[in-house]
């Protein structure tokens, strides 16, 4: 289950810049590292020691990326990034079945109907968290009308909580 959070995007890219730069000079420094002590371990003076520098920032890389998911991951320096991964790993679960759920709202199905609001509320804030302001004027008028639909039907309209259930009934769901 995953829930919109209200954030200010400012302070939101900030945080994000500052871990990505955390992150970004522990793999540098790791790759600097690991390539010179694996040329000064295996390679000749005068040589062709590429494949031990390459070696060396391959291995940085996996170092990197072990720290980043099993020790960084779940810090709270970390958490607006991880929040980010996690609020487009779940518009994207929503667009790999976009046409069952267009299908549902035209059907009027309510499950299909809250996923296509969270979904529009979820894209509105991802584009103001990464200071995206022109492809909010595009989606505007179909989160309007959708909105309005919602309303109509006497759907909550606030769908800030996406239950992976919901995608798979859609899934099931006849075309």
């Amino acid at each position: 289950m995953f829930e919109i959070q209200p954030m200010d995007a400012a302070t939101f890219r900030q945080q994000t810049r500052r871990s990505t730069i955390i992150i970004a000079v522990l793999f540098l420094v790791l790759a600097m590292l690991l390539s010179s002590l694996a040329v000064a371990l295996f390679g000749e003076p005068g040589g062709d020691n590429l494949r031990f520098n390459v070696g060396g920032v391959f291995v940085a890389f996996l170092v990197t990326a072990g720290l980043l998911r099993g020790r960084f991951w779940h810090q709270t320096w970390m958490a607006p990034a991880v929040y980010s991964w996690r609020l487009k790993r779940s518009l994207m679960s929503i667009t790999n079945v976009m046409h069952q759920v267009t299908a549902g709202v035209e059907r009027d199905d309510q499950t299909a109907m809250k996923v296509l609001r969270f979904y529009h509320l979820g894209l509105m804030q991802m584009h103001e968290l990464d200071g995206n302001s022109s492809d909010h004027t595009q989606l505007w008028r179909e989160v309007q009308d959708h909105k309005e639909r919602m309303q109509a039907v006497g759907l909550d309209t606030e769908q800030t909580r996406l239950d992976p259930v919901w995608l798979e009934g859609l899934k099931q769901a006849p075309r």
